[in-house]
């Protein structure tokens, strides 16, 4: 069974640059879509961003021009590069695999492998 494991988050100022990871276990990593999605206590959680098996990029309203997602087959790991962080982006981010291959990529649910999550937390 593959298992997604984040890190990465943390408590950072606003304006700070922060990276998450998604390490995943198994050896078909390099065929999944993967995404990156969060969570602010309260709310539904939302798209942020999308890398498929072939380096199409998505992202949502609220990290384009500021969040670049990114992937590393050799290391079965997937990355959310996050700059200029504002207090609106403390949430809990997950990882999410898309071992099916279908067409939409926004969707949370077209994602059937989660991680445990990651508390990101902007604060001064």
């Amino acid at each position: 069974q593959v298992q997604l494991v984040e890190s990465g988050g943390g408590l950072v100022q606003p304006g700070d640059s922060l990276r998450l990871s998604c390490a995943a276990s198994g050896r078909t990593f390099s065929t999944y879509d993967m995404a990156w999605f969060r969570q602010i206590p309260g709310k539904e959680r939302e798209f942020v961003a999308a890398i498929t098996s072939t380096d199409g990029t998505w992202y949502g309203d609220s990290g384009k021009g500021r969040f670049t997602i990114a992937r590393d087959n050799t290391k079965n790991t997937a990355y959310l590069q996050m700059n200029r962080l504002t207090s609106d982006d403390t949430a809990v981010y997950y990882c999410a695999a898309k071992t099916r291959p279908t067409p939409r990529v926004v969707e949370e649910s077209e994602y059937d492998l989660w991680g445990q999550g990651t508390q990101v937390t902007v604060s001064s």
